[in-house]
């Protein structure tokens, strides 16, 4: 008796379909023609794919819900990769938000608020938001007026430094109230 593998968990593997419609998958009658080195307007599909194969180029729908179709004739693994390159680009340059935690007890001191205090002034001033909650253990649920005001007095204390994202607000055990840094002025 042999054992047979059966009824693997993944699915098989699918070829992945290009994001544009090239060359022949592009099926309308006609197509808005575009770019260099071409007579831009409408004309019509088998038109259009002639002249691309004339070029050496392919034939790429660039805009599909326009009316008609906008294509453009390009290479077009070059155009993949020049919007991949533009992609990584947008992806380096865009700033990531850091959000720094600070916790505290429904009955924390006023030694420990200030220097939490401090560790949240530093972290606005550097350009950080900030995320400040109370955790509630076991009976200490029925504290949360004084975690209220806690957090309150916390973002009235850096009202100076940053503005208040989020009120305070109850999920689960946990009380969050969430600062972001003032704009830099000019």
């Amino acid at each position: 008796m042999a054992l047979t593998r059966g009824g693997g968990s993944r699915p098989p593997m699918r070829k992945k379909e290009p994001e544009h419609r090239i060359n022949e998958f592009i099926r309308v009658p006609e197509v808005r023609l575009v770019g260099d080195n071409v007579e831009q307007g409408i004309i019509p599909t088998r038109k259009a794919l002639e002249l691309a194969d004339e070029l050496e180029l392919d034939l790429v729908e660039i805009s599909p819900n326009a009316v008609p179709p906008v294509c453009r004739i390009i290479d077009y693994s070059k155009f993949i990769y020049e919007q991949k390159k533009k992609q990584k680009e947008i992806k380096a340059n865009a700033k990531q938000t850091v959000i720094k935690e600070i916790r505290f007890g429904p009955n924390t001191s006023d030694h420990d608020f200030d220097f939490k205090l401090k560790h949240a002034m530093k972290f606005l001033e550097s350009g950080e938001k900030v995320r400040a909650y109370v955790h509630f253990k076991g009976r200490a649920i029925v504290f949360k007026e004084q975690g209220e005001i806690l957090l309150l007095r916390f973002a009235q204390a850096l009202e100076d430094y940053g503005k208040v994202e989020l009120f305070p607000k109850l999920e689960g055990k946990r009380m969050f109230l969430t600062l972001a840094p003032k704009a830099a002025k000019k």
